[in-house]
């Protein structure tokens, strides 16, 4: 009898505490769990139920079981920076409805898919940066985000992206694209105008996306994450290499809208039809040529005999 207060007091403290205990190789401190730096391989298999900010950053993970996040509805933080991951599954976050921040960077992503994070619709803030290896963002890879308001696209291996997936977006007012293989070619026009038209430059603060550009106003604490995209540069074609994206004009793309008319397609033939009467004419001459060469060479033959 002594002992059932002590057993009730116990299960009360697990049950606030959320279950699970803190695991091994982990700290852990309200609803925060940090495993950062612990040279892990995969991630730990139970955390408190009630985990709100899980840092799994600087290890070795390469991968997440399906259905990880199932059972942390409180989550509102993942930190899954420096790792070696290079894909996560699919529904992974159908469990987190409350994750606002992602942090994917200083990984080994390639691509991000379509509907790659569909069920995070909380999400706020997403940095993908210095993924070295991603060469494409799928057009939906961001589909069901209208609450992302800061997005890090930096320092990977991006050549092209495409408008629609950022039109998806209607809450974005951070983004970075700087340190990318940006190729601005005819491809990059529409995304590029859509780019100069929500940059809004303040001289007092800096550049960031508006989707309604407001008053120009001092930054403060809580400003947004600036944009970039004045950094980020082209690194093809050859005539705009080391260009700023945002130095190029619709002027420097009028050759993508060359249209011919009919006195060019006319004059195209014209051309076309003098160059093959040229070259039947030089073909002719030379068979001629090379006849009388041969006449010429066969007659000295027989002078000599």
């Amino acid at each position: 009898m002594l002992l059932r207060p002590w057993l009730l007091a116990a299960a009360a403290a697990v049950a606030a505490g959320g279950g699970a205990g803190c695991p091994v190789l982990c700290s852990c401190r309200g609803q925060a769990v940090d495993c950062s730096g612990q040279r892990l391989f995969s991630v730990p298999p139970e955390l408190p139920l009630d985990t709100g900010n899980l840092s799994l950053a600087h290890n070795r993970i390469a991968s997440i079981p399906p259905g990880y996040l199932a059972c942390y509805g409180q989550l509102r933080a993942l930190d899954l920076r420096n790792n070696s991951l290079a894909a996560l599954p699919a529904g992974l976050f159908l469990g987190a409805p409350r994750l606002a921040h992602l942090d994917l960077s200083y990984n080994n992503f390639s691509l991000v898919p379509a509907d790659m994070f569909r069920e995070a619709r909380g999400l706020q803030r997403l940095d993908l940066s210095h993924n070295p290896g991603l060469r494409r963002v799928h057009p939906q890879a961001f589909r069901g985000l209208a609450q992302l308001r800061e997005l890090d696209l930096s320092y990977g291996g991006l050549a092209a992206l495409s408008l629609d997936a950022l039109e998806g977006l209607p809450g974005l007012v951070g983004l970075r694209l700087g340190g990318n293989p940006w190729v601005c070619g005819c491809a990059m026009e529409p995304f590029l105008k859509w780019l100069r038209g929500r940059i809004q430059r303040c001289a007092s603060g800096g550049c960031r996306l508006s989707p309604s550009p407001p008053p120009c106003a001092p930054r403060g604490p809580d400003t947004p994450l600036p944009s970039d995209s004045q950094l980020a540069e082209c690194r093809a074609p050859p005539e705009v290499a080391g260009a700023p994206l945002l130095s190029l004009t619709e002027e420097s793309f009028q050759a993508c809208h060359l249209t011919l008319t009919l006195d060019d397609y006319l004059f195209i033939a014209f051309v076309g039809f003098v160059v093959s009467i040229a070259s039947v004419a030089t073909n002719f001459l030379l068979g001629i040529t090379a006849n009388c060469c041969h006449r010429w060479s066969k007659a000295s033959e027989d002078e000599d005999v």
